[in-house]
């Protein structure tokens, strides 16, 4: 019988209501309000801690795709990279969040490469979103005993219509935190030894952090996907 896939996606889609408290200021109040973002978790996981690592412009639709790429310390896992375009972030920060190698990357490593993204604002900041897109480390072994790694293709990223509308009746409203609500699409291309291979569709909310003259971050992931 040939080996199934164990894909990193749809991990942490079961969040509990009861460990949320509402975060970010004006900016994703804003978000908040309209059932863009998700809310903080009332505590950071033991793992999540542990696990730490050292650390606008317009609506776009073009194409991007890319694997993950060496990073020094952090596998397979890439290198947040310095951009000040909302959505051009979160496009990269997708397919990060869609990618990866258990071949080149431990468990460990794939949580310090990808908390290497999350804003360095505390006040705003979600690891237990982001952190919960990864398998727990058992999972992530038996994943590594069959190679498995994926890549991701962007396909589209916009701001949903909501917050536009939303930050059109009150522009000054994001200059508190700075925070952006950004719809990311795309497909997860997975695949294991012996030629197993897969594809799935994939699309997230992401909301993302671009204060002006600073690189942006990532804040952290929505439960649901908003149009």
């Amino acid at each position: 019988m040939p080996k199934r896939s164990l894909p990193l996606s749809g991990y942490s889609l079961g969040w509990s209501a009861r460990k949320r408290i509402t975060v970010m200021a004006i900016g994703l109040a804003v978000l908040l309000a309209l059932a863009i973002v998700v809310a903080l978790l009332t505590g950071r996981t033991a793992a999540g801690d542990s696990q730490a690592a050292a650390a606008p412009s317009g609506p776009s639709s073009t194409s991007s795709s890319a694997g993950p790429t060496a990073s020094a310390g952090v596998g397979s896992v890439a290198k947040p990279p310095p951009l000040a375009d909302p959505v051009a972030f979160a496009k990269a920060a997708a397919t990060v969040l869609w990618s990866y190698d258990t071949r080149t990357t431990s468990h460990d490593q794939q949580l310090a490469g990808m908390r290497a993204w999350l804003t360095s604002e505390t006040k705003y900041a979600d690891w237990s979103s982001i952190a919960a897109q990864v398998p727990d480390p058992v999972l992530w072994s038996r994943m590594a005993d069959q190679d498995q790694y994926a890549t991701a293709t962007v396909t589209e990223a916009h701001y949903p219509s909501a917050f536009k509308a939303a930050l059109a009746d009150d522009p000054s409203a994001i200059t508190e935190a700075y925070i952006y609500a950004v719809t990311v699409t795309g497909t997860q291309q997975i695949a294991w030894t012996k030629g197993g291979a897969g594809a799935e569709d994939r699309s997230v909310t992401l909301a993302v952090q671009c204060r002006p003259n600073a690189n942006c971050s990532l804040v952290s992931i929505a439960p649901t996907v908003v149009p």
